[in-house]
């Protein structure tokens, strides 16, 4: 990252955008009436008037304080910048939680330079928790206050929490490799979207493994997970900022169980 980037700037704009959307998403959670439409024709991939919202405050915010930098929005696309900074920004990661009720959506901010993301925000405005990672920090603050993060310590797969957003991974072959990790873990859970990935860098869970997401799915969760000590890649090892097979670890050695399983049905 080039020195002449100012890191409290940046954190500080975080901050901003990440209480805007908050605003933005609580104004219309568990409101009567509150309806959706679907972006996709084979799938209900919803987008609701607080996506649009969310990301639209967040895009003022950074027009005023960031006018150079560029900006990835699921809702509203890409604006170029000279900065060699871009903002990658998910509204609300997991909208059909988001109409359920359920308090385990949130909001994806990542500003990312040409090796990826150096700063992510996972927040949570229901609940009032606020994950972030990079430029030196990895902390957390919400109903209990502040506390640093960190991911669990090092175990087998047989004693590992593992999580992932929809009990249907991918296509079928992706599916098969997930089933094959899921068959050695001790517990799997389903349906928490972003959260998850904050529960890896709280030390709650081992592991997240998924596939088919985008960039503004990943980033924010790359930089806060990677900050409190984790791993995350593809499921080949590699980079993983623009999405595709994911997996999120606590630790390398859990890293390369799942990977070793994830890549056994191969050829």
């Amino acid at each position: 990252m080039p020195a002449d980037h100012d890191h409290a700037a940046i954190i500080a704009t975080a901050e901003a955008l990440a209480d805007a959307a908050r605003a933005a998403t609580l104004a219309h959670f568990r409101a009567d009436g509150l309806s959706a439409d679907n972006k996709e024709q084979h799938r209900f991939d919803p987008v609701t008037v607080a996506d649009r919202e969310s990301e639209m405050r967040m895009r003022e915010i950074l027009a005023r304080l960031r006018p150079d930098d560029a900006i990835f929005g699921e809702e509203f696309g890409a604006t170029t910048g000279t900065s060699g900074l871009t903002w990658v920004l998910d509204p609300i990661d997991g909208t059909r939680s988001y109409l359920a009720g359920t308090p385990t959506w949130g909001v994806l901010i990542a500003c990312s330079d040409d090796t990826g993301p150096i700063y992510g925000v996972i927040d949570q405005p229901y609940i009032g928790e606020r994950f972030v990672g990079g430029l030196g920090r990895a902390e957390m603050t919400g109903p209990l206050g502040r506390r640093l993060l960190k991911t669990r310590a090092p175990r087998p797969l047989s004693d590992a929490l593992l999580f992932t957003t929809f009990p249907e991974v991918g296509t079928s072959d992706e599916g098969a490799a997930f089933n094959r990790v899921k068959a050695r873990a001790r517990l799997t859970r389903y349906g928490t979207d972003c959260y998850a990935y904050a529960l890896v860098a709280a030390g709650q869970i081992d592991l997240v493994i998924e596939a088919g997401l985008q960039s503004y799915d990943v980033q924010a969760p790359i930089a806060v997970i990677q900050a409190a000590g984790g791993v995350m890649t593809n499921w080949q090892g590699g980079p993983c900022a623009q999405g595709g097979q994911v997996i999120a670890a606590a630790n390398p050695e859990i890293h390369a169980e799942a990977l070793a399983l994830l890549a056994a049905g191969q050829s």
